[in-house]
């Protein structure tokens, strides 16, 4: 047991030394979210505590972002997620990927796939109530319904 437990800590130990790259890739002000859209502020704030660490180049690195081998998958999925959506390069989309992009955070919203229920325990001020849900779900069917674009109509 003494040996096993020996060994788990030298492996989690040389682990620490496998660290994927944070990033938080400079923002462009003409491409962010608010300078295509009409962003009211609150929800610019419900968007910013509940999607941007995962879905912008604003992240916030917890501290266990710096811990093998959580800051693996810290990485794995803001990288990911970015990939999806992201709110710093809204400007580079098209306007046909905008629309969707805009039903998509409807959808996801609204079903309560987003935020993901794995990052609420560590982050529970992005925890979402019912109201806040409904002002994301119909902004986003407003600013998809105003025939939105990425050129900011």
């Amino acid at each position: 047991m003494k040996l096993a437990l020996r060994i788990l800590a030298i492996v989690f130990l040389l682990a620490q030394f496998v660290r994927p790259e944070r990033t938080n890739p400079p923002v462009n002000p003409e491409l962010v979210l608010q300078a295509h859209l009409d962003v009211p502020a609150q929800v610019d704030a419900l968007l910013r505590v509940a999607c941007y660490d995962c879905h912008s180049n604003e992240t916030q690195w917890p501290w266990y972002a710096s811990v093998a081998p959580a800051s693996w998958l810290c990485v794995r999925d803001t990288n990911g997620g970015r990939r999806h959506l992201n709110f710093s390069e809204w400007g580079n989309y098209p306007a046909s990927k905008v629309e969707h992009k805009l039903e998509e955070i409807a959808e996801y919203v609204e079903s309560g796939e987003m935020p993901l229920n794995v990052y609420m325990p560590l982050h529970p001020e992005a925890r979402l109530t019912e109201e806040e849900r409904r002002v994301l779900v119909e902004w986003a069917g407003s600013a998809g319904g105003k025939g939105a674009t990425a050129e900011g109509n």
